[in-house]
């Protein structure tokens, strides 16, 4: 989260507005950074290299931004996981610290070392910021962006540089037409690239972050009292104009993480909510958007090409910008593809494109499944259902839903032996799986259709659920 700066800054020039609203309470700028600083002096004490990923584990959405705010002030890389995850799947982050608890408001009011170079007025409240106290940030530094898909035993993050992140919130800004004044409703977790982003983004320029942490539509009319900006994902929206009253300040709307279903942008309109719409991936970021119905176009920046093999009506979604990710942490496996002129895709399926015209995606070409703004790979599924007793091999495939794009649906192999319980593979995948991640519908079958190759036929299982093959029944 390659923010500190613009907030210790916005914190000297404006210590009063109100900078971040969670479940627990409200912060101003000024409050905001003081605790940025005291974090910051505690994870600096024994020593961080530049660039160490420290790998937060903090419940509170309000919380995480704090470690992860100064994780950045300190030179480190932040890394915000899952606190559901279990021991087992924590250690698997290969991190070189861990942050599971903040240090308490006033910790640090007497300056440490690294916070020589900067203080407070007691009079006024206001930030003194002396930047050269603290390690100075680099267009090459690495920062986050978020887990691509959840973890198992193999979590798989995504690192990028601090410019591939800041470079863009201009455009995102203009695109959106979010400034300083804007109440900015994130109502989801900060670990999704979608959310991470919006949050980190608001504060970067000067708004006020409205992160309740998850998606909770009994509170929506509180919030939508205060919010002139959401960030949302499409099966979220219906909701959200159900819940606006007249006279609400929300006027725009972000919408990521899937196709926008149509007929939603003009029920907004109606109401006089701007929607502006997007398509990226945690890999690539910002691809296109659509700030006005007429289309996904190329965000600023972006190079498009849609790579068709000869007899194909459809082809691959390649990207080359700014706004590109190193790759994953570790050398973790995952969808992306980088070729030799830094061009990356990972996997995304659309018509033929040619410069100037709109791009019409059809879905994902690899297997991943996007379900309500989260990214799914299959495999991450299935290494942990594996481990329950009496599943013989299983596959994982998206079931088309109308609100969430998809759902995750396992497919589990029994031969000849007694089929696993329903509840046994729930427990198993609460325990090892991100909340996107875990199936919602349960199938079994006797033997999976499988490649030449030996490998489960993915598109033909797919095509079966689709079709209500018998040999395929409901676990319950």
């Amino acid at each position: 989260m390659p923010v500190a700066a613009q907030v210790l800054r916005h914190a000297s020039d404006h210590p009063h507005r109100l900078a971040v609203c969670g479940p627990a309470g409200e912060l101003s700028y000024a409050e905001l950074a003081r605790r940025v600083r005291d974090t910051a002096a505690h994870l600096t004490a024994p020593g961080l290299a530049r660039g160490a990923l420290v790998a937060i584990s903090l419940a509170d959405p309000v919380d995480q931004l704090i470690a992860a705010l100064a994780t950045d002030l300190a030179g480190g890389t932040p890394l915000l996981c899952d606190p559901a995850w279990d021991e087992r799947v924590r250690a698997a982050i290969p991190a070189d610290r861990h942050l599971d608890s903040l240090p308490p408001a006033g910790a640090n009011d007497v300056l440490s070392p690294a916070e020589a170079g900067a203080g407070s007025s007691a009079e006024t409240g206001t930030l003194v910021s002396h930047a050269a106290a603290w390690p100075q940030p680099e267009d090459g530094d690495r920062a986050w962006a978020c887990f691509s898909s959840g973890s198992t035993g193999r979590p798989r993050a995504v690192v990028r540089t601090r410019a591939s992140w800041t470079a863009s919130f201009p455009w995102v800004s203009e695109l959106a037409g979010i400034g300083p004044g804007d109440v900015v409703l994130v109502p989801g977790p900060l670990g999704s690239s979608l959310y991470g982003f919006a949050a980190v983004h608001a504060l970067a320029v000067g708004a006020t972050a409205l992160v309740p942490g998850r998606w909770s539509p009994g509170a929506l009319g509180e919030q939508l009292s205060r919010a002139t900006v959401a960030h949302l994902v499409p099966h979220c929206l219906p909701a959200v104009l159900d819940a606006l009253e007249e006279g609400a300040p929300l006027r725009t709307v972000v919408i990521g993480g899937a196709a926008l279903p149509a007929g939603l942008r003009e029920r907004a309109a109606d109401v006089g909510v701007r929607v502006v719409s997007y398509y990226g991936a945690t890999e690539l970021s910002f691809v296109a958007a659509d700030a006005d119905g007429a289309g996904l176009r190329p965000f600023p920046g972006v190079e498009l090409q849609v790579r068709t093999l000869p007899g194909q009506t459809l082809g691959e979604v390649w990207a080359r910008s700014p706004w590109l990710a190193e790759g994953y942490l570790a050398g973790a496996a995952g969808p992306l593809r980088v070729d030799g002129e830094g061009w990356m895709s990972v996997g995304d399926v659309a018509e033929p494109y040619l410069p100037g015209e709109v791009l019409r995606l059809r879905g994902r070409g690899d297997g991943a499944i996007q379900t309500g703004g989260a990214t799914v790979v299959p495999e991450d599924v299935e290494e942990v259902l594996r481990s329950v007793r009496g599943v013989g091999d299983v596959v994982v495939v998206g079931s088309p839903h109308p609100d969430l794009g998809a759902v995750v649906t396992a497919i589990v192999e029994v031969g000849a032996g007694t089929p696993p319980s329903r509840a046994a593979l729930e427990a198993v995948a609460r325990g090892g799986l991100a909340a996107a991640q875990r199936p919602r519908r349960w199938y079994a079958v006797d033997s999976l259709p499988r490649t030449s190759a030996g490998k489960p036929a993915r598109g033909l299982l797919t095509a079966r659920l689709a079709g209500g093959d018998p040999d395929l029944w409901r676990l319950t």
